[in-house]
């Protein structure tokens, strides 16, 4: 099997507390990526703002989204996975006019889940309670946005990198076989 043309992007994606750090270092370390939370490409101002409690607004995020893309559209071989929010439909598609061909893996679950793993968090600058400001943003992928992986964050670490892994194999298929040219005038089989 050859190569991809072009070194994998992942963003590892979801609301705080969803564990988009720990699946982003699980699958660099399986696939050989370089991995970068994207928290830590926020200006200081951004930081300052959530530390505080205070939501952050579009104009905060849009350098930072493509802060991001750059990061990803820079990607040397393998490839690059970001941990980063893209609650929205508008700043999924912000990485993806930055950052070229990206694939998302969604880690979904439930507020009370998610705000059980927030409680016992120390250190992080997300304030729980900005939670449920989270879930009030956040745009669930939809099934247009074909290069979105979504996984349910009940399953153990190990078998979300596997399902992540297969996942994107067969995206990986699909895409190889929408590249085919058929000859419309030949039978499918010979």
């Amino acid at each position: 099997m050859s190569e991809p043309s072009l070194p994998l992007r992942l963003v590892i994606m979801g609301v705080s507390g969803s564990g988009k750090s720990t699946l982003s270092l699980a699958l660099g370390e399986r696939l050989g990526l370089q991995v970068m939370d994207g928290d830590d490409l926020h200006l200081p101002e951004s930081v300052a703002k959530m530390r505080a409690g205070i939501a952050l607004q579009d104009a905060d995020r849009w350098p930072w989204l493509d802060r991001i893309g750059a990061y990803l559209a820079d990607s040397p071989w393998p490839g690059r996975v970001v941990a980063c929010s893209a609650l929205r439909r508008i700043y999924r598609d912000r990485i993806r006019a930055q950052a070229g061909e990206v694939r998302f893996v969604f880690l979904e679950g439930s507020y009370e889940l998610i705000s059980q793993r927030m409680a016992r968090r120390a250190g992080h600058y997300m304030q729980p309670q900005m939670l449920e400001s989270q879930f009030r943003t956040l745009e669930r992928p939809t099934a247009d946005e074909e290069d979105v992986i979504t996984l349910a964050i009940t399953e153990p670490v190990s078998q979300l990198v596997d399902e992540a892994l297969a996942a994107l194999a067969a995206l990986a298929a699909l895409a190889a076989l929408a590249a085919l040219q058929v000859h419309p005038g030949l039978p499918a089989s010979l």
